[in-house]
């Protein structure tokens, strides 16, 4: 087949996904009712690390060590089993008993490869599908782990690019929705930035049977560094920014996926400047049409309408980032000065409890 045939063909069919992606017509993958346990990664006030997990009013149900900090996890379909992911650059990942915080599993990242912090599950509890990077050629990948056979190496799908981060599984069960943040660094430089001129952020949507990437969708900008995702009950694709350009600079942080373009949501002024070009979490509710994303740098949380950016709330929380969804439509945001709030459309924030940890970027 002619190269340019096969490159029309291969841009029809992304185009194509992306429309039925963004499409109401798929059942979601999860419930709607939410769950009222909780889990992510703390800092101790000694400076020891672990993994915490509480209930909806903020008590402890176990806290478990780890041996270096961690940033997020996922569970494991049908099975009790959490999983929390060392922070970039991760040397491994943690498998722990969902009710009793034992630890079953401690998985090291492949020779030459480090974790960047984010995991998600086949439907069925069997694939595990990571995001990593090669880091001396700079390739980021997506490696596979049969959980089936005590979390052993399956696969390895190529990126095509620098600097995955958060992955997430569409509704559909067959497509990752991935955040390429395009930026390279390399664990010998201390998380510096080694690329910024010339950053291919991208929303990548990949076959996790395959690895085949069916659709990439680049931000307005090189430097809208692509690195958080989520996806609504619904099928809409959601992407958060963090721009690494100038600091006086405020283009838009979050985007939606529909009919095969990025559309970006920009806020007012005071907002935009509020979210400091950082956003560390971004969650879609699978109630309603509400999105919620936070920014630790600017410690500032924003509800917004996802089909419409419409802003309908937003509040000051000194380092906030974990974000997860509550059943009747509010979210639960942690902070790193060891808060949890509550927040919603139209109301004030409301702390449900103040811990004596340090809540890592990501709840689970």
């Amino acid at each position: 087949m002619p190269q340019n045939r096969r490159a029309f063909l291969k841009t029809t069919a992304a185009s194509s996904l992306a429309v039925c992606l963004t499409g109401c017509s798929l059942l979601p993958r999860k419930a709607t009712g939410q769950p009222e346990h909780y889990a992510g990664a703390i800092g101790l006030p000694d400076g020891r690390f672990g993994v915490s997990a509480f209930n909806r009013s903020g008590d402890i149900l176990w806290q478990a060590p780890v041996e270096s900090r961690c940033h997020s996890g996922c569970n494991r379909p049908d099975h009790s089993e959490l999983l929390i992911f060392e922070r970039r650059p991760g040397w491994s990942f943690y498998v722990f008993d969902a009710s009793t915080g034992d630890r079953k599993h401690h998985v090291k990242a492949e020779p030459g490869e480090h974790f960047v912090g984010h995991g998600v599950f086949s439907p069925d509890g069997r694939w595990l599908y990571v995001t990593a990077s090669r880091y001396e050629p700079g390739e980021g990948i997506v490696a596979v782990y049969d959980a089936h056979r005590n979390y052993q190496r399956a696969d390895t799908f190529d990126l095509a690019g620098v600097g995955p981060h958060e992955l997430t599984l569409h509704p559909d069960g067959e497509t990752l929705v991935i955040g390429l943040g395009g930026i390279l660094t390399h664990p010998d430089y201390d998380r510096l930035k080694l690329n910024l001129d010339t950053m291919q952020p991208a929303l990548l949507l990949m076959n996790r049977r395959s690895g085949d990437i069916v659709g990439r969708f680049q931000p307005d900008h090189h430097q809208q560094s692509a690195r958080h995702v989520n996806v609504g009950g619904n099928g809409r694709v959601y992407v958060a920014y963090q721009y690494q350009g100038p600091r006086y600079e405020t283009p838009p942080l979050l985007a939606r996926l529909e009919d095969g373009k990025l559309r970006e949501y920009r806020f007012d002024q005071d907002t935009q400047k509020a979210l400091a070009n950082y956003i560390a979490s971004v969650v879609a509710h699978p109630e309603n049409d509400l999105v919620a994303a936070a920014s630790p740098v600017g410690g500032t949380i924003v509800v917004f309408r996802g089909s419409t950016g419409e802003l309908v709330s937003r509040a000051s929380i000194p380092d906030c980032a974990g974000v997860q969804a509550l059943t009747g439509g509010d979210f639960l945001v942690s902070s790193g000065r060891g808060r949890l709030v509550q927040v919603g459309a139209g109301k004030p924030a409301r702390e449900i409890a103040t811990l004596p940890v340090y809540w890592d970027h990501h709840l689970v």
